[in-house]
């Protein structure tokens, strides 16, 4: 998978045209598996009619991977790849949190299972810390742009295009335009969801309220916070 990441973006990629490439590439993935295993189009359409009150909840979950997957891809362009994706794998200790205070997961537990579950999350933020604070020396500085201008030439890619995108800067010309059909494949995925949030039922499983409020609320600021910080450093180019 770190392949593609580190061809993209040593060409000059922007991480929202890779992120769209990498998911249309998963769904087609999962697309046809799902048809090898059961059997067909017929098969695989009546599994999904029986599921269709979570679907809407799947969906969702996906969603916001995107969302995750898009912050990670940014991260690994500019922080580059063993930087970025042990810090985007973090995202583990969230779903900790979650599944501890928000849906009991741990209950009933043994104290080993507790010291086995926050020893490794403690070994994980520590590791984590460690590489939020590392810092880079000029020559890995050095030894990206020279890769960077190789990757450039090998693909016939303007190395001046190369240069500025791997620093996080804009090149000349007009900014791009929405077309109709940007806004086409928006409305549908839109409908998509809202059609299926018609559909979907309440899962019947225990869930705490406070705890997922609070959770949300940090997750929302977080998601702001970073979003803001990232567009004043690159407009997301």
């Amino acid at each position: 998978m770190y392949i593609p990441y580190r061809k993209a973006y040593l060409s000059g990629m922007n991480p929202l045209s890779f992120v769209a490439f990498f998911t249309v590439g998963e769904l087609g993935m999962m697309l046809a598996l799902a048809l090898v295993e059961t059997g067909g189009l017929g098969p695989l359409g009546r599994q999904l009619g029986q599921a269709k009150d979570v679907l809407f909840w799947l969906m969702l979950g996906g969603f916001v991977w995107v969302i995750g997957d898009l912050f990670q891809q940014y991260a690994a362009k500019y922080l580059g790849i063993s930087r970025g994706i042990p810090l985007s794998n973090t995202n583990q200790l969230w779903g900790l949190l979650w599944g501890i205070l928000v849906f009991g997961e741990l209950q009933g537990g043994t104290q080993s299972l507790y010291v086995k579950v926050i020893g490794g999350s403690m070994v994980m933020a520590l590791g984590a810390l460690v590489i939020a604070l590392s810092s880079v020396k000029p020559g890995e500085h050095e030894r990206w742009k020279a890769r960077a201008a190789r990757e450039a030439e090998r693909y016939g890619v303007d190395s001046e295009f190369t240069r500025a995108r791997v620093e996080g800067l804009t090149t000349g010309g007009a900014a791009p335009k929405r077309s109709w059909m940007d806004w086409a494949i928006v409305l549908a995925a839109t409908m998509t969801l809202a059609g299926f949030a018609l559909l979907a039922r309440t899962p019947e499983i225990p869930f705490r309220w406070e705890s997922g409020a609070v959770l949300l609320g940090a997750l929302l600021v977080a998601l702001v916070g970073c979003g803001l910080a990232l567009w004043r450093v690159t407009k997301f180019n």
